[in-house]
């Protein structure tokens, strides 16, 4: 009877352990932290107004070529699959593989385009205002 008592003493002990090592396995990663947005331009004041935050998931097939656009709000973003390169109207290139992340510029007039073979699909945040859209095409 001790033994059986000491073996399931064991094994909580032991399920207990595996427990905290599962805790202790949490990972977190920084994909971005900046006041800088990917051009180098420093990131604007928050506008004065009642916050809108918005999330998108944008899915750009091959060969797409996103309008000339730009951000009114402070966005950023992490690339779920595929390529995509992001280009000022001064010509500063950007270029996004899976994985990557972008803190995008903001009042800046660019676009986006699909060079890839496969679907780009981007996570998009934006810190907004309400009643003020996020994005404005020329």
């Amino acid at each position: 009877m001790k033994k059986l008592i000491y073996g399931i003493c064991f094994v909580i002990l032991l399920s207990s352990n595996v427990l905290a090592e599962d805790l202790n396995a949490i990972q977190t990663d920084i994909l971005a932290k900046s006041g800088l947005s990917w051009d180098g331009s420093r990131l604007p004041d928050y506008p004065k107004g009642s916050p809108e935050l918005t999330i998108l998931r944008i899915k750009i097939p091959p060969g797409a070529l996103l309008p000339l656009h730009k951000h009114t709000a402070i966005n950023a973003g992490v690339l779920l699959s595929g390529e995509l390169t992001v280009v000022t109207e001064d010509s500063k290139t950007l270029n996004l593989k899976t994985g990557d992340s972008i803190v995008e510029v903001v009042n800046k007039w660019h676009y986006g385009k699909n060079e890839g073979n496969k679907t780009a699909e981007i996570l998009v945040f934006y810190a907004g205002v309400i009643d003020v859209p996020i994005t404005v095409e020329e």
